[in-house]
């Protein structure tokens, strides 16, 4: 709904990633094809909108969700097929836990900290969905605070080396 925001994130090259044109788990989740045509609706949408070709994304609940569980075996069958449909997908491996467990800046940002390991690709889950303060107050702090342990931030790319969780259904 807010092109003008999608411009921003592209002109200051981040990456415009999928996750799909709607939310809704009983619906994405009924069949690979309404998947698959949820995510091409919303890939086409940017393309046609801004000359983005995107191909990275993420399962709205993670690869490792349990709400497809009333389609039994979708999510091992989606995650086989992604790639041959021309899509990278990742999941994460530190929590701010912004949609979750914490109450407010503060705990999102200890979340955060808690999670990163020197080492290895940390890939952060954070939400944007309107009126989320938790993140929004929390997220100067988390880049002052990686940059001063040693980490970077990089865009997501087809070639960033994929996060993912164990499959659940």
């Amino acid at each position: 709904k807010d092109f003008d925001l999608t411009k921003r994130v592209i002109k200051e090259g981040h990456t415009l990633a999928l996750h799909g044109y709607q939310h809704k788990y009983d619906r994405i989740y009924q069949s690979e094809q309404i998947y698959h045509k949820n995510l091409d609706k919303l890939r086409d949408l940017f393309f046609d909108k801004y000359g983005v070709w995107c191909t990275v994304s993420r399962f709205p609940g993670g690869s490792s969700n349990t709400v497809s569980k009333y389609n039994p075996g979708v999510m091992t069958s989606l995650t086989k097929k992604l790639h041959g449909w021309g899509y990278h997908y990742f999941d994460w491996n530190v929590d701010s836990c912004d949609a979750g467990g914490a109450r407010n800046a503060q705990d999102t940002f200890s979340h955060f900290r808690s999670g990163l390991k020197k080492g290895r690709a940390n890939v952060v889950l954070m939400h944007d969905f309107g009126g989320n303060d938790k993140t929004i107050n929390a997220l100067d702090r988390m880049i002052k605070y990686g940059k001063a342990k040693g980490y970077t931030f990089l865009p997501i790319t087809a070639s960033t080396g994929e996060v993912h969780h164990p499959v659940n259904n």
